[in-house]
């Protein structure tokens, strides 16, 4: 695809989640800074819901160039790299504080790893913690066994093999009907998606267990970017800057607000989560992070010690 650098650019930006999400408000917040900032020669325009393309094929688009712009699920990247799943380890970072102490000490590493594939990283967003979404009480993690347990990453569908739960891809758009047929039981996702999704029309219960806060991330094509004139990349980055700090805020502000909500439209919130619960699901926690360390190597291994480092004793 050719990516002219004459005259007004006009790009196109792939983004997986409704219009209405906060992060496709600040996708758009980002392009109307970018188009402002270049004075209208950089204009681009955000495909949301993912009507460009859908969550497994973005990267790769980018990486061609078929699209300037996408944003993705990091650790929905797992596979190409363990780096991309670092901020899925169940409870490793379960606050706001913590997250961004992990995604301070393992950014340089998540960049060069992308620019090796041809694309560069823009800004990242984080999600509000991801908890449980059951259509069923859950006491101990003898309750989940045998469930379908929505997987989205690697990570998540290790997670349910190790509660002896049976791991089920389902795209975020396809979850209400998955569960209305019995496709799905059981699902950890945030508050955010639970509520694009109307959770209370399809499960009862939510735990607010906050295994992990998880990111997305926009990434830009590099031959694309570079293509630029050094004052327009200047002005993307910039813009990204800001995105980055707006949608950390916002996800934070949400957090506290959206589950008061999930529990307004009837479900059943649970935030005092039962100790043996709790226990279990940490200890299952561990021991995927003590098998990403075995498989990630010595400088990855590395981040996660520096971040340990880091943390209150």
């Amino acid at each position: 695809m050719a990516l002219p650098v004459c005259g007004s650019e006009r790009w196109s930006m792939s983004v997986e989640q409704p219009a209405g999400n906060f992060i496709s408000r600040v996708a758009v917040e980002f392009a109307r800074n970018v188009r402002q900032a270049t004075n209208g020669q950089l204009n681009i325009r955000v495909h949301p819901n993912s009507t460009l393309y859908r969550r497994p094929e973005v990267k790769a688009a980018v990486t061609r160039g078929d699209i300037q712009l996408g944003d993705v699920f990091m650790s929905a990247l797992g596979n190409e790299d363990p780096i991309f799943e670092l901020d899925s380890l169940p409870f490793l970072a379960t606050d706001y504080e913590q997250a961004r102490k992990l995604w301070t000490v393992s950014r340089e590493a998540v960049e060069r790893r992308l620019l090796a594939d041809g694309v560069r990283l823009v800004y990242a967003v984080p999600w509000p913690a991801q908890s449980l979404f059951s259509n069923r009480p859950l006491r101990t993690v003898e309750d989940v066994r045998d469930l379908r347990f929505r997987s989205y990453n690697p990570t998540i569908s290790r997670l349910a093999h190790l509660l002896h739960a049976r791991p089920t891809t389902i795209n975020t758009e396809e979850v209400p009907q998955a569960f209305r047929e019995g496709l799905v039981d059981i699902m950890l996702t945030s508050s955010t998606t639970g509520m694009d999704l109307r959770a209370w029309d399809f499960v009862s219960h939510f735990y607010d267990v906050r295994a992990f806060i998880p990111k997305n991330i926009v990434i830009v094509n590099e031959r694309a970017f570079q293509r630029l004139p050094e004052a327009q990349r200047r002005a993307l980055l910039h813009a990204g800057e800001r995105a980055e700090r707006a949608g950390w805020e916002l996800s934070w502000a949400l957090t506290g607000y959206q589950t008061r909500m999930l529990a307004r439209r009837g479900m059943t919130v649970v935030q005092e989560i039962d100790p043996q619960l709790r226990r279990e699901l940490t200890e299952v926690g561990q021991q995927i992070t003590e098998e990403w360390l075995a498989r990630a190597g010595e400088e990855h291994a590395q981040i996660i010690a520096a971040y340990l480092d880091e943390q209150p004793r």
